[in-house]
């Protein structure tokens, strides 16, 4: 990748790293303050769905919203909303306003998203843009790992925690709207529906339904999780960022694995491997070198997943529906991501805290049922349909607009998997 483009774009890179880090800290710290609040469990889990509503919501408008008042209008807008709604968080600790603000925070953090895609995209070509999706989810997931351990930096109790993520949030945008990056278009594609998507690959639509309820309750309830143990908030933080951290690193090494090999083998045995640690860990009721070890084991083994089952989707797909299917990911992972906290808090209300994990490896385990069922009973799709996986951060809108000129992908149309 020539320098000069690296060069080019390093603003929007260095404003999203900021956002990565707003974005980690402020899920967990609003996750810790909730439980310390003595919110309900259920307001707690509609709290973190609100997010995932605002972020769905988000990554279907903001096309439109583009179009009608362009690029820098809109991300500036949506930065000083996202930079207040952290802040009203802490003027007004009421869970229903809560809901609202998470609500709206997940829209704007959508739309800074879908909108640096489109200026990413932009600057790329076909030889490229893979390349530059992977440093752009690099740098996101590098901030949201990072933003975990932010929250030893104050008491989760105090203002400091919530004016910090508001600066962070007001600083990213300045390099963004200073930068002489030409103002791309968005031209709308039409969106593949659930049910042909499901017709060309119903392993890849199962895979991400399953991948990513995991990672929206993880994302979601993992500090609550860690708070309800009696963890201190320095714990919470090694805790989260141990998880995102091996999700982070060891996506990419799966990923490349299941480029050379048959997918649903890389999944299958991640899967298990991911339920063994879950297990491990459901065990373990105080922190410790090991638990954190085993988190991040199991964090590497599950939040990598949703980049490969998106892959194997694109593998089954036409190169012409790559682009309008991946809305109907968006959509797919969007709608499952809002059930996620929410079905969490019901079932540890039924089962107890020690089932949490106990929730992830059913789901996990189911997930590795199928992958191995359909692995014995359907053929290997042969090699030369295959793409390449591109690193995707689950729960992240990533790739929506930065796909939208790719028609360089070797996929060729295959048999229904």
């Amino acid at each position: 990748m020539p320098v000069r483009m690296i060069i080019s774009i390093w603003p929007l890179f260095a404003g999203l790293s900021l956002i990565g880090l707003a974005v980690g800290v402020q899920g967990s710290l609003l996750g810790v303050r909730a439980e310390l609040e003595g919110f309900d469990d259920y307001l707690i889990g509609l709290l973190m769905s609100c997010y995932f509503a605002g972020f769905l919501a988000g990554s279907l408008l903001t096309p439109k919203m583009i179009q009608r008042v362009g690029h820098i209008r809109i991300f500036a807008a949506l930065s000083a909303v996202a930079s207040v709604t952290i802040l009203i968080h802490a003027i007004y600790v009421e869970p229903w306003a809560w809901a609202l603000m998470r609500l709206f925070t997940g829209f704007a953090f959508s739309t800074i998203y879908v909108v640096s895609e489109s200026w990413l995209n932009q600057s790329s070509n076909n030889a490229n843009r893979g390349q530059i999706l992977s440093i752009y989810t690099t740098i996101l997931l590098a901030g949201i790992c990072a933003g975990q351990f932010m929250l030893n930096l104050a008491n989760p109790m105090d203002f400091t925690l919530f004016i910090l993520i508001s600066v962070m949030v007001s600083v990213a945008a300045v390099p963004i709207l200073l930068s002489v990056i030409i103002t791309p278009t968005i031209e709308e594609t039409e969106r593949v529906s659930i049910r042909h998507l499901w017709y060309r690959t119903p392993m890849g639509v199962t895979g991400i339904i399953l991948s990513q309820w995991v990672s929206s309750i993880l994302f979601g309830m993992g500090a609550v999780y860690a708070t309800k143990l009696g963890f201190s908030v320095y714990q919470v933080a090694n805790f989260m960022g141990a998880m995102m951290a091996g999700g982070m690193i060891l996506q990419w090494p799966l990923g490349k694995l299941s480029d050379m090999v048959d997918r649903r083998w890389v999944m299958s045995v991640a899967c298990l491997f991911a339920v063994v640690f879950a297990l491990l860990i459901s065990r373990e009721s105080e922190a410790s070198i090991r638990l954190y070890l085993m988190i991040f084991m199991f964090g590497g083994c599950s939040l990598s997943l949703y980049s490969i089952v998106v892959a194997l989707t694109n593998d089954h797909l036409r190169p012409s529906e790559i682009v309008p299917a991946s809305g109907t990911i968006v959509l797919i992972s969007g709608l499952t991501s809002i059930t996620g906290p929410i079905t969490a808090v019901f079932w540890l209300q039924i089962f107890g805290l020690q089932s949490f994990f106990v929730l992830l490896a059913s789901c996990l385990l189911l997930l590795a049922t199928i992958s191995l069922w359909r692995l014995l009973t359907i053929e290997a799709l042969p090699s030369e349909y295959k793409g390449q996986v591109i690193l995707q951060a689950a729960t992240v809108p990533v790739g929506t607009i930065l796909h939208a000129e790719d028609e360089s992908i070797e996929v060729s149309a295959a048999i229904n998997t």
